[in-house]
């Protein structure tokens, strides 16, 4: 009987590891994933778009990929397939597609003019991504956070980033900068202003916890909705630059949004001891 005992527990551990490889995943974890799969292929082919030298359909991926990523998250949340296999792809996704891209994209259309400076501020750019990535998983496990605190990022999230970093192709596209190597200095200065803005500690605004609006609010949201959308197709770089210098201009604003609810909460936490 001893002599059999090794053997039968051999056998158990192989049948429950077979029913876990085969066990039946549910589709609504799978379709966040291939969502995600979908815009990191969009990622990649950017970057062989710009080492083709075509900068308008590398920049058109990048933005793919950043409605794609959108969509993801949202997806995972609605149909509740959220996992932590789908959030470590996501990361993964977003630092290829927002950080490796972009960089890539600014390089061998401006950058490169700087030579080894011109790829240190692409490294730069491509690592302050990784490390803003980072940030933001570890933060979603602080138990301290105020619910306020979710209305903001903090520093620029990567989507953002990446938009706000292409601006200068932006640019480019509509004839404002006729040469990217001509002003590769100031366009190498501003990738690095955008990179540091990654990584800073300044709050941003966010939108990701707008799960609900107001019934009244509904037609003109898509109304709004499908305006943005028309614009984007019809006249893609007005619109991507107006949309990035109105989230500059939006930043003072949410840097005092963010110390007004922080006034808020000092004051309470003083009035509350003092009451007591």
């Amino acid at each position: 009987m001893d002599n059999d005992e090794p053997g039968s527990l051999d056998r158990g551990i192989a049948q429950d590891d077979r029913q876990r490889r085969f066990r039946m995943v549910p589709v609504r974890y799978l379709l966040p994933n291939m969502i995600t799969l979908l815009a990191l292929c969009s990622g990649v082919t950017a970057i062989r778009l710009a080492v083709e030298g075509r900068y308008e359909l590398g920049v058109a991926c990048v933005m793919l990929a950043v409605v794609l990523d959108a969509v993801d998250g949202r997806l995972a949340r609605l149909l509740k397939g959220t996992s932590r296999f789908g959030a470590e792809l996501d990361s993964l996704a977003d630092f290829v597609n927002f950080g490796v891209a972009p960089a890539i994209l600014l390089y061998t259309w401006s950058l490169n003019g700087l030579r080894t400076a011109g790829w240190v501020i692409a490294l730069m750019l491509a690592i302050c991504c990784a490390l803003r990535l980072a940030r933001f998983n570890v933060a979603l496990d602080d138990p301290n956070k105020p619910a306020w605190a979710n209305q903001f990022f903090t520093g620029a999230p990567a989507p953002a980033g990446a938009g706000l970093a292409l601006l200068p192709l932006y640019l480019g596209f509509l004839g404002v900068i006729d040469d990217g190597h001509g002003w590769a200095l100031a366009i190498g200065l501003y990738v690095a202003m955008i990179a540091l803005l990654m990584v800073s500690r300044v709050p941003t605004f966010s939108g990701k916890h707008m799960g609900r609006i107001r019934g009244d609010m509904v037609l003109p949201v898509l109304v709004f909705a499908v305006f943005a959308a028309i614009l984007l197709i019809a006249y893609p770089w007005q619109f991507l630059t107006v949309v990035s210098i109105l989230y500059l201009a939006l930043i003072p604003i949410s840097i005092r949004s963010y110390r007004r609810h922080a006034a808020a909460d000092a004051l309470a936490a003083d009035v509350g001891p003092a009451s007591s």
